[in-house]
């Protein structure tokens, strides 16, 4: 079985927000592949961030994907309006209504499921024909800077096992020293919001993430 090549998505909720065009042109510089953008309703989780109008603002200045990660309980309420704005992959999530998941495509996008850490992974294999990537939760959604939650790791393995050759990205704590288990468990995007905008330098931040995935994924050997 393949798996799809590594993607670094930074988390732009880790960036300036007063110079967040500034930070978009320079993290994709620095060798972001994605660019992940968290959306927060404080019902699904208890955190507010971004709308529609924020998503049609990066997209004029994006030169990457816009990954778009929907935490918000009635994701079949805006999925349209997310695609429209400028999502190109656009994630919903299990715990609420997947059959967003139809809407999302429709709509134009690629369709993501995401799992919360404390979620059975089993109802996911039903819908893989519906998705063209899983999110694995390695942290509780709502908040940035948690710690990593390796547990979560089996069910990377799990979707790989089923067969699964689409994207499989993971989101909460990566970092160069964490990116490696979770590629060797069969992740090939990686989502890092603190772990990049928070060093020193970006571009070697990401470079050293790439190389240690793309080592622990066998890339190349």
């Amino acid at each position: 079985m393949s798996t799809p090549p590594v993607k670094i998505a930074p988390s732009l909720l880790a960036s300036d927000f007063v110079n967040l065009a500034r930070d978009v042109a320079r993290v994709e510089d620095c060798g972001a592949d994605w660019l992940h953008v968290d959306v927060m309703d404080g019902h699904f989780v208890p955190n507010l961030t971004i709308g529609p109008p924020v998503v049609k603002a990066l997209k004029k200045v994006a030169r990457r994907p816009l990954d778009v990660h929907i935490m918000i309980t009635n994701p079949e309420t805006y999925a349209e309006q997310y695609v429209k704005a400028g999502a190109d992959v656009l994630t919903c999530h299990l715990e609420t209504k997947p059959e967003a998941l139809g809407l999302i495509r429709k709509a134009g996008a690629r369709a993501g499921l995401a799992v919360n850490p404390e979620t059975d992974i089993a109802p996911v294999k039903d819908l893989l024909g519906e998705v063209d990537m899983v999110l694995v939760m390695s942290v509780h959604p709502g908040f940035g800077g948690q710690s990593f939650m390796p547990e979560v790791l089996s069910k990377i393995e799990t979707l790989r096992s089923w067969g699964f050759e689409g994207d499989v990205e993971i989101d909460g704590g990566i970092a160069p020293d964490t990116i490696g288990d979770a590629a060797a468990a069969g992740a090939n995007v990686f989502v890092a919001g603190s772990a990049i905008f928070g060093s020193g330098d970006w571009a070697a931040t990401i470079h050293t993430m790439r190389e240690t995935a793309e080592a622990r994924l066998g890339v190349g050997a």
